[in-house]
């Protein structure tokens, strides 16, 4: 996941200074997404100069002039794009967070798809785990050794049944005809 999308969903939730915009990244997005304040200022640079964005200097800003950053009808299109491309297995759940925010504050952009299309990967994925835990873990007794590894196992078990319980929650909220 870029960034810049993150930063773009940002901004379009409220056009902030940049530092505004690192204090709200900080405490929201921020928490699973990570990016120190100066790649925030480097990526709003490069946002500005693809026309994403556009900053407008705060009269009010005192002696200190601040750069107000919004994003501009390309930088709509952009995150649009992005949200409606398919995401790799390994960022898909950060990646994920991010696009239903940007739906959240952009209206329907098919966040929906992915959502399906990572249900299915869960879903999957669970069944693997539910194999292997039949497979290699239905005898007693158990040595400590193979209860600590099953022990990881149902970790991972537990961690799918609950993306899939959170995904059935939020499926509705992204393709109304889901209820």
């Amino acid at each position: 996941m870029s960034i810049q999308h993150a930063l773009l969903t940002s901004l379009l939730e409220r056009p902030s200074t940049g530092y505004e915009l690192a204090n709200r990244f900080d405490h929201s997005i921020g928490y699973f997404w990570q990016a120190t304040h100066q790649q925030i200022y480097r990526e709003l640079a490069r946002m500005t100069k693809a026309g994403w964005v556009v900053s407008t200097e705060d009269e009010e800003g005192g002696k200190r002039r601040k750069k107000i950053y919004q994003v501009q009808a390309q930088g709509r299109d952009e995150l649009a794009r992005w949200v409606a491309e398919p995401g790799g297995i390994a960022e898909s759940s950060q990646a994920l967070l991010i696009k239903l925010r940007a739906e959240a504050v952009m209206g329907p952009l098919g966040v929906h798809n992915e959502l399906l299309r990572l249900i299915d990967h869960h879903k999957a994925r669970l069944d693997v785990y539910l194999k292997i835990e039949q497979r290699d873990f239905s005898s007693v007794p158990l040595s400590v050794a193979q209860r600590l590894q099953h022990a990881v196992l149902r970790r991972g078990i537990m961690l799918e049944e609950n993306w899939l319980k959170w995904a059935d929650e939020v499926l509705p909220l992204v393709n109304p005809q889901v209820q």
